[in-house]
């Protein structure tokens, strides 16, 4: 009886005080630190155990992720996170050698991963827009994407906002949580834009 009394009780919607705000979303991006690599680890490894988006199955080590670091520092290949005003690392992104053959040494593969709470909200753009700058930044010539053909839509869309261009796809090359998988190649060409 009480709760009937309570729902009556209640004032119309257009007499209710107006909630909270919810406060926007920010974030810098930075330069990563090996401090930020345990959160780095933690966002990757969502990943692995969560989706097709990277086709890992195991879970990444901090020796791991350590050891990458250092080589791609030491590579001259930008690692940067976007980090909330609080100090929480929302993402991240990342260039890799795209080949050990010295010839490749201008061509990178990207990945971008972004905490689940942190997508939808722009932060994939303007981590993947601060990385092609920092790749041109660096001279590298030719940045590829190799992105999931099967739940990586949104990664799709993404790379053919900046211009990345279909190079060709390989099908049933990988095999997690039980299903074939291909995957969609993309490239872009980081000449100087005018």
């Amino acid at each position: 009886m009480e709760e009937e009394y309570q729902r009556r009780r209640r004032l119309p919607r257009h007499l209710r005080p107006a909630p909270e705000p919810e406060p926007p979303f920010a974030f810098s991006i930075r330069d990563a630190e090996e401090a930020d690599l345990p959160d780095i680890r933690e966002i990757y490894n969502y990943y692995v155990a969560n989706s097709v988006v990277t086709f890992d199955e195991d879970a990444m080590t901090l020796r791991e992720w350590r050891s990458k670091f250092a080589r791609l520092r030491a590579l001259g290949l930008p690692v940067l996170v976007a980090e909330s005003p609080s100090g929480q690392i929302l993402g991240y992104a990342l260039v890799s050698p795209w080949k050990d053959k010295r010839a490749y040494r201008f061509t990178v593969e990207n990945s971008i991963y972004l905490r689940a709470a942190s997508t939808g909200k722009g932060l994939g753009r303007a981590l993947l827009g601060a990385l092609i700058d920092r790749s041109r930044e660096a001279g590298l010539k030719e940045i590829l994407a190799v992105v999931s053909d099967q739940g990586a839509e949104g990664s799709l869309a993404l790379h053919e906002a900046f211009g990345f261009t279909e190079a060709g796809r390989m099908g049933r090359v990988g095999f997690k949580f039980d299903r074939w998988l291909g995957t969609v190649l993309l490239q872009k060409s980081l000449k100087k834009e005018r």
